[in-house]
Formats: structure tokens, C-alpha cells, sequence
């Protein structure tokens, strides 16, 4: 593959697999460890109301997709919070009218021309240098939220109750993290898809919580892991001419899946070991 960095394409692929594994296994972690993955799936797959409501109305896209994703995430998060026994009907409700008001708006543009594949899977491949700098400017902006409000947030993602009990804002940190997630989701879904975002906000951190014992480390590890996977996925799709979104996922999956291969056979081992 190192044939391969002498490509513009393939340098600035590389750096926005870095960016947005920093991204991701950030706020993957909160995510993961605030049990509200469904609610970020619906806020990326609500984004397609915004991207189609956006160019339904002459907007650039990610004008309509910004506003339209914190709109969704003030609404999911507060149904959350409300109505916690039916907050997963209301989400998976949104997520469905947002993808299909999304792609209604799509259709009835003037001069449609959007390939909708391209928001699912993304084009790596195809990163144009501005949309490095704003993965920059929205990598350094998340690592210093985190960096600022570390300790907030890890009492509301272990211990909710005290950290209300001790006067942390946690309503406050719980829409701002879905704040964060909506810019996270606007910013790199026409990068690398919708499809791998979700995937690197949940199974790099969902690997990590196994083996780190620290938020913080968790988060350092789920963004290593990330990059590794996009290394990886972007390697064999390289060498072997594959669609590098879907390969990165690919990469993914089979490394969620062989961390749970190796879950169940530690858990026989254990008991045999203590006879």
C-alpha cells in the first residue's frame, strides 16, 4: 500500500479515516457507555430530512442537514427523557420519517442529481481538502469539550443520580453530547457514509470498554482501534480493487465479532480454570 501514498486521493483518504476514528471513538465512547446508540442511528439516518430539505429549498446541504440533525437531536433527546418506556418507538419513528422525507424532498428538487448511495456509503476516496480542515476544526473542537468537561462527564455516563446530586448540569452535558453527535454526523456522513459512521460510533468502543478500565482510556483505545480498522479496510480495498466504505465495515464487523468469539470462550475457560 505504500506505493499508494504517493496519491493525493489516497494521503487525504488516510487522513480522514484519522480524523474521524478521533471523532468517532470519542464520542463513540459516550455513547456506548450512555446506552443510546439507537438515538444516534436516528440522528444520522434523520440527517437525510435535512440534506433533502436543504436542496428542496436551494440550501447547501450541510446548512439543511446541520440544522435539521440538532433539531431531531433536541426532540429525540427530550423523548428520552420523557417518555423512556416508548422513547425507542418515537426515535425509530423519526428515523424513518426523516430518511423518508429526506429522500421525498430529494425527488421533488429542481435539477435532482444527488446519488443517495454516496450518503449511505460515502466516497473516502474522494475527500476534497476543505473537508479535511473541517474535520480538523471538529476533531480539535471535540477533544477539548471532552478534555473540559471530563469528569461531568463521566458521572453522568456511571452515576447519574449523584452527579445531579452534586450539582452537575447533567440534562445540560446529556444534549450537549447529542449536540455533538448531530455536528460528528453532518460533518463526515458525506465523507465516509452514513453506514460507517454509525459503525465506527459503536464497535471500536464497544471493543474497548472490554479491555480498558477508564473512560478516557476507552476513548484513546476506540480511536486506535478505529484507525485501525480504516487502515485495514483501506489496505484491501487497495489491493484488491473493493469498495473502501464497505471494506473498512467489513473490517469492523469481523473484529466486533471474533471480540465476541473470544468473550464466549474466556467464559468456558474460567469455570475449568477454578477447578
Amino acid at each position: 500500500m505504500w506505493d499508494a501514498l504517493q496519491f493525493e486521493f489516497m494521503r487525504n483518504a488516510l487522513l480522514a479515516g484519522f480524523l474521524v476514528s478521533v471523532i468517532c471513538g470519542i464520542l463513540g465512547t459516550l455513547v456506548v457507555v450512555n446506552r443510546i446508540v439507537f438515538i444516534s442511528g436516528g440522528i444520522a439516518h434523520a440527517a437525510y430530512g435535512g440534506i433533502g430539505l436543504a436542496l428542496y429549498l436551494g440550501l447547501p446541504p450541510a446548512v439543511g442537514a446541520t440544522l435539521f440533525s440538532l433539531v431531531v437531536s433536541m426532540v429525540m433527546g427530550i423523548a428520552s427523557l420523557k417518555r423512556r418506556e416508548r422513547a425507542d418507538t418515537i426515535i425509530g419513528v423519526m428515523w424513518a420519517l426523516g430518511m423518508a422525507l429526506g429522500i421525498i424532498l430529494i425527488d421533488l428538487s429542481p435539477g435532482y442529481g444527488v446519488d443517495l448511495m454516496s450518503y449511505l456509503f460515502g466516497s473516502i476516496l474522494s475527500v476534497p481538502n476543505p473537508d479535511i480542515w473541517y474535520m480538523v476544526c471538529l476533531a480539535v473542537f471535540v477533544i477539548l469539550i471532552a478534555l473540559a468537561f471530563y469528569k461531568e462527564f463521566m458521572a453522568m455516563s456511571y452515576d447519574e443520580e449523584f452527579a445531579s446530586v452534586t450539582g452537575i448540569p447533567v440534562r445540560v452535558l446529556y444534549f450537549t453530547l447529542l449536540g455533538l453527535i448531530s455536528l460528528a454526523v453532518v460533518t463526515i456522513i458525506r465523507v465516509v457514509g452514513l453506514i460507517l459512521v454509525i459503525a465506527l460510533l459503536t464497535i471500536p468502543p464497544y471493543i474497548a470498554e472490554k479491555y480498558t478500565i477508564s473512560l478516557g482510556k476507552m476513548m484513546v483505545f476506540s480511536s486506535l482501534l478505529g484507525i485501525l480498522f480504516t487502515l485495514a479496510g483501506l489496505w484491501f480495498s487497495y489491493s484488491y480493487n473493493l469498495s473502501s466504505g464497505a471494506t473498512i465495515i467489513m473490517v469492523a464487523g469481523i473484529a466486533f465479532f471474533l471480540s465476541m468469539a473470544i468473550d464466549s470462550i474466556r467464559a468456558r475457560i474460567k469455570p475449568m480454570r477454578e477447578r
